[in-house]
């Protein structure tokens, strides 16, 4: 019987969001952080698919038990920077990274653009796998564009500069309660949940 969902990350912040948001399934939700020796993960993928599949399979030979494994990645992608920072959103400002240098690295590249110019998306792939391998792979995604500076005091990574269009504010302004219900994380768990809810009934009696 399946009773864990073993998230791969060891970002605290991006767990919590995703806690909140399967908060709903019956399920133990743990991460890497809850184990000792856990594989390392180089994320070298081209896409944020590649990524997410690696990190669910990676762990899910490492869990070796019938445990659900989740990996996820996500990022930000601006037109006018054709499609950076992407993949690298997390070490978008280098080696000494952190979200507030991402975020200025950002004002700084898109300097004298105009607010037409500053459109982008967040995206976010979801894989899920267990110890014999992956069983789906569901993407999601969420539109709006770049503000002119930081706003907000909630959330993580871009998201006081990623503005919603219907609210003209950004995610770190609307707060979690508005953006859990159209994020790019909360549309791709929300396909996730799905094949979790499948995987669960299939293996009922395991």
């Amino acid at each position: 019987m399946i009773d864990e969902l073993l998230i791969a990350t060891k970002n605290k912040k991006k767990l919590a969001e995703i806690r909140k948001i399967l908060k709903d399934l019956n399920l133990k939700i743990t991460s890497l952080a809850d184990y000792t020796k856990t594989p390392r993960i180089i994320e070298n993928g081209l896409t944020f698919r590649d990524n997410a599949i690696k990190k669910a399979v990676k762990i899910g030979r490492f869990s070796k038990r019938l445990t659900l494994t989740l990996g996820e990645d996500s990022g930000l992608c601006v037109d006018a920077l054709n499609g950076r920072p992407g993949i690298y959103s997390s070490r978008f400002s280098g080696k000494d990274k952190s979200d507030l240098k991402n975020n200025l690295k950002l004002l700084k590249l898109l300097k004298g653009l105009a607010l037409s110019k500053r459109k982008a998306y967040y995206s976010c792939a979801v894989a899920l796998a267990d110890k014999d391998g992956l069983l789906g792979v569901v993407e999601g995604r969420c539109s709006g564009f770049i503000g002119f500076k930081l706003k907000g005091n909630t959330g993580f990574g871009y998201d006081p500069l990623f503005v919603i269009p219907r609210y003209k504010k950004t995610f770190a302004q609307l707060g979690p309660r508005i953006k859990h219900k159209m994020s790019h994380r909360c549309r791709a768990l929300k396909k996730a949940k799905k094949i979790i809810q499948k995987y669960i009934e299939q293996h009922k009696y395991s």
